[in-house]
């Protein structure tokens, strides 16, 4: 029994030994994978930052038009569209916010309105387009806001507006937007 282990003892030393070596050689090609992914990556993420995309600009807010339940606010998105082709617009979303005494700072701002345009539409191939967003704010909020208001009927306002748009090979690709300023609410006298 001993001859026989001693005769095999060989086979079993370089059997072990090939797969030692298979085993580094296994190891050295997942290292060499492993970079050219990260290479990969870094190379992707490089040209994505380097195509062109969609600039957009805010106005600020002003009243367009007052009913007996509520007032329409207003502010314009200007989409600068950099291709030659349209773009979609999947979803344009907003937040208008007071910051006024009621609320102590705008990180705990009142929100006065939310929501998203149903079916924004496209951005024309090479062109600036003005977007309206318009808010509906209904007058029994406003009401509540009186306190906040003062004797001059100026509230300071914050709008957010999210510009979702479809980009090419990125995908989904958002514009955050926002501008602050100082609105005079409509007063009776207009309503009436």
């Amino acid at each position: 029994a001993s001859s026989l282990l001693s005769s095999l003892h060989p086979w079993f030393v370089r059997r072990r030994g090939k797969q030692a070596v298979h085993q580094r050689q296994e190891r050295a090609g997942r290292a060499v994978m492993s970079s050219l992914v990260g290479r990969a990556k870094e190379f992707v993420a490089g040209k994505i930052a380097q195509i062109p995309k969609p600039e957009a600009s805010l106005t600020g807010v002003s009243v367009k038009s007052l009913s007996r339940d509520s007032a329409l606010f207003h502010s314009d998105v200007s989409v600068s569209n950099p291709y030659s082709h349209s773009l979609p617009i999947c979803e344009v979303s907003y937040t208008l916010k007071s910051a006024g005494r009621l609320a102590s700072s705008s990180t705990h701002a009142m929100v006065v309105a939310s929501g998203t345009l149903p079916d924004p539409g496209s951005l024309p191939a090479s062109v600036v387009t003005k977007l309206e967003v318009p808010v509906k704010v209904p007058y029994n909020f406003l009401v509540s806001l009186v306190r906040d208001i003062g004797r001059d009927w100026d509230i300071d306002y914050e709008l957010q507006v999210g510009l979702t748009i479809d980009l090419p090979i990125v995908g989904d690709f958002t514009i955050p937007l926002s501008t602050k300023g100082e609105m005079k609410l409509p007063t009776l006298s207009d309503i009436f």
